[in-house]
């Protein structure tokens, strides 16, 4: 019985966890910020995150290159964003890509998403992507450039399938109070319905 005590504390100890607040490495506190203990934030004295953001569990952040991650924007699990990419020098280098200073093929590149993004669980944000405001990442995407603001993107690689705003409509409609709020800066109608 005991050892089923110790096991199970054990266990409850180690599980992973969300920490709330986050400290940026210019010393501003982020209280509305989300992390969690099981995500690995890799130089994070080059990442630029803004409040109310959430990094969900097992994701692989990587700033070395710089990264940026907008208000509210929600990181659910198992992602990982790039600044950079290794793969195709090594590759083409073989065993002399260690130790290169300029590996042919080397990738790094400032990563950029945006205010009110979602992005889905098992999806990869590539070296040099940006995501406009209020962006929709389908889970398992490959994601490798730039996308406009309220887009839904989706797979391998991942393209433009529709506007955020199309799912959000029914909603606005039936709370007209909250189009002031919609993504930080109000409800704007898709170009189509203009």
């Amino acid at each position: 019985m005991l050892k089923y005590l110790l096991l199970s504390l054990l266990r409850r100890a180690l599980r992973p966890r969300m920490v709330y607040g986050f400290l940026r490495h210019d010393g501003r506190w982020l209280r509305h910020t989300r992390v969690s203990t099981a995500s690995e934030l890799q130089s994070a004295e080059r990442l630029d995150i803004d409040d109310h953001v959430f990094i969900g569990h097992f994701n692989f952040i990587d700033a070395s290159g710089g990264l940026e991650i907008g208000e509210g924007t929600q990181i659910t699990n198992y992602v990982s964003v790039l600044s950079h990419s290794s793969h195709q020098a090594v590759r083409l280098m073989g065993r002399r890509y260690w130790g290169d200073p300029q590996p042919a093929g080397y990738r790094q590149q400032a990563t950029r998403i945006g205010p009110y993004c979602f992005i889905g669980p098992h999806s990869l944000i590539a070296p040099g992507s940006r995501l406009g405001r209020g962006v929709l990442v389908r889970a398992h995407s490959y994601v490798d450039g730039d996308f406009p603001d309220y887009s839904v993107i989706g797979g391998q690689p991942a393209r433009v399938i529709g506007d955020v705003r199309a799912i959000d409509r029914a909603v606005l409609d039936a709370h007209p109070e909250r189009r002031a709020d919609y993504c930080g800066t109000g409800w704007q109608a898709p170009e189509a319905d203009a």
